[in-house]
């Protein structure tokens, strides 16, 4: 059995990186590098994320996709390293009450670290 954070990991994580580049250069007119520099990933990384390579396997819901969208453009704003962090915590938490890990992963359990296993 994996864990929560596993799975949250290695299959949202990515997914929800991949958003966020797609977002920051269709919306926002960003380059490669920029996303990588913004992200703190290699453009490399990035290349990988637009095109399916990582990241693909994981459909997000509408809102969930306006939360990344919304914490991409706060992203390019500027943003503390704390500040980015949190952010993604919360995409992170935020896909977990949308249901995604109910329906992905139903033996999986909400996150016990996070604390808002009470409120799901």
């Amino acid at each position: 059995m994996k864990t929560t954070c596993e799975i949250m990991v290695q299959r949202v994580l990515p997914a929800i990186r991949a958003e966020l580049a797609r977002d920051m250069i269709k919306e926002h007119g960003k380059n490669q590098q920029e996303v990588a520099d913004i992200l703190e990933l290699s453009r490399a990384a990035v290349s990988q994320y637009l095109n399916d390579k990582r990241g693909a396997d994981v459909d997000f819901s509408g809102d969930a996709q306006h939360e990344i969208h919304n914490f991409a453009s706060r992203l390019i704003e500027g943003m503390n390293s704390r500040e980015q962090v949190a952010g993604m915590c919360n995409i992170c938490k935020f896909v977990q009450r949308s249901g995604w890990l109910n329906k992905n992963e139903p033996d999986a359990g909400y996150c016990i670290l996070c604390g808002d296993d009470e409120d799901n």
